[in-house]
Order: C-alpha cells, then sequence, then structure tokens
C-alpha cells in the first residue's frame, strides 16, 4: 500500500526547539551527516511546494553542500523494492509490502547521491537496525550524527535513539526533517531532547561546520581520519 497523502503543515523551527540536557557542540572531526529515507516511495506523499517538505527539502540540501565543503561523511539510509516477506516481516502488518524495484527506491532529485556519498541498505525504522552503520561510523572515526529525513516520530527519532545507546551523539536537525503531522514532529523533539540527543536547527548545523571546517582538508580525509586529524593538528603548531 503507498504511504496516504500528508497534508501541509507548519514546519517546526528555532521557537519550536526543546531545551537542551546536555552541552554537545557539533564536531567537524566527528560528525557524520544522515538522509533518512529520502526515497520517492516516501517523498510522494507530500506536496513538494508546500510545508512542510519544501523547507526541510532545501534545509538538507544545505546541511548536505556544508558537510560537502568540509569533508564530512555523508550516508542515506535507503529501503529495497521488493522486499522478500521473511525480510519484511511484520512491518508488513503495518504498512504492506512496501516499495518496489524501480522509482519508489530513487532517492529524489534534489538529493541524489554522489559517488564518495555512502548507502546503507535499511529494514526497520531505525537506521542501526539490522545494518552496519555503527560500524561505518567507527571506521571514519565519527561519533556524533546529524539527523535529517523522513520521518521524524519514527525513523529519524528512533535512529536517534538507537545512535544514543550505541554512544554516538544525535543531533536532530528540527527543520531538516518532516513527518507526518506537526503534533508527531513536536513530538519527536521533545522526546529527543528529553532522553537520548539534541535538537537544533540548520541554520546552526552550517554555522558550526563552517566555524570548524578545515580549509586544508580534502576528501581523502574521508578515507583516513585518523592521519587527517595528525595533519590538522600538526597545521595549528
Amino acid at each position: 500500500m503507498a504511504i496516504p497523502g500528508i497534508a501541509p503543515y507548519s514546519l517546526p523551527g528555532r521557537p519550536d526547539v526543546p531545551e537542551a540536557r546536555v552541552d554537545w557542540a557539533l564536531d567537524t572531526d566527528r560528525c557524520a551527516l544522515l538522509i533518512h529515507d529520502m526515497q520517492k516511495y516516501f517523498i510522494d506523499a507530500y506536496d513538494k511546494t508546500a510545508e512542510p517538505l519544501s523547507t526541510a527539502l532545501a534545509n538538507i540540501q544545505a546541511i548536505r553542500a556544508a558537510c560537502a565543503r568540509a569533508s564530512i561523511p555523508v550516508i542515506y539510509t535507503m529501503q529495497p523494492g521488493d522486499q522478500h516477506p521473511s525480510r519484511r516481516g511484520i512491518l508488513a502488518d503495518f504498512w504492506g509490502v512496501g516499495l518496489t524495484t524501480g522509482r519508489d527506491t530513487e532517492v529524489v532529485e534534489e538529493l541524489a547521491p554522489i559517488e564518495s556519498d555512502i548507502q546503507v541498505t535499511k529494514w526497520r525504522y531505525s537506521a542501526f537496525q539490522r545494518t552496519d552503520l555503527r560500524q561505518l561510523l567507527g571506521h571514519f572515526g565519527r561519533d556524533q550524527l546529524i539527523v535529517t529525513g523522513v520521518y521524524t516520530h519514527m525513523g529519524c527519532m528512533l535512529s536517534a535513539a538507537d545512535a544514543f545507546m550505541n554512544d554516538v551523539a544525535p543531533f536532530l536537525v528540527a527543520d531538516a526533517t518532516a513527518d507526518f503531522s506537526r503534533d508527531e514532529h513536536l513530538m519527536a523533539l521533545d522526546y529527543t531532547a528529553k532522553r537520548c540527543g539534541k535538537v537544533t536547527v540548520t541554520d546552526d548545523v552550517v554555522a558550526a561546520i563552517e566555524a570548524g571546517a578545515h580549509p586544508a582538508l580534502s576528501n581523502a580525509a574521508l578515507s583516513n581520519p585518523v592521519a587527517a586529524s595528525l595533519d590538522v593538528a600538526a597545521k595549528g603548531r
């Protein structure tokens, strides 16, 4: 069954960010960007010309561009099409058979992955369940995760919670995610801020990345983050 149409709603922004319980600061040497489930199957439910998606999509693009400039790893979750019933499991009881192979599985054109981006095949709400996401983050020396995409109160919130339970600090971006409704969106922000992460906004994420970016780093740093950090330290002496 297709995802039912989602009515437009006002995207939460800075005034809606709950008070933080942690004083975490985003660090360009420690973070990765998660672009969660931005596949056409899920995005077709929205009017792309209206909020929340019109603004959320532009904000994800802005964060992705900032990460590219700073050589921060960009990770996509992508559910496969035509999932075998043994893989789909009881998810089918809630959502039917899910995506079909082809257009459904494609990421929206505005965020199409490039060769250097990492694609994780995803099977459940959380990006960490039945995937190697935690191992990938460890490989790149990353223990912070910027969470963007859809849907805020499902995969995004639960990925943030799973990140926390894996000692990865999640930064859930309030205005770079979209949900079924404003109430559910706000609920996800509130839960994350109270229990497992820091809620932030796009402007602050981009500013933190730009403030911490190392101009001397190239994309080669992604393949050897330890050597890159030593190089930065040496240049600072």
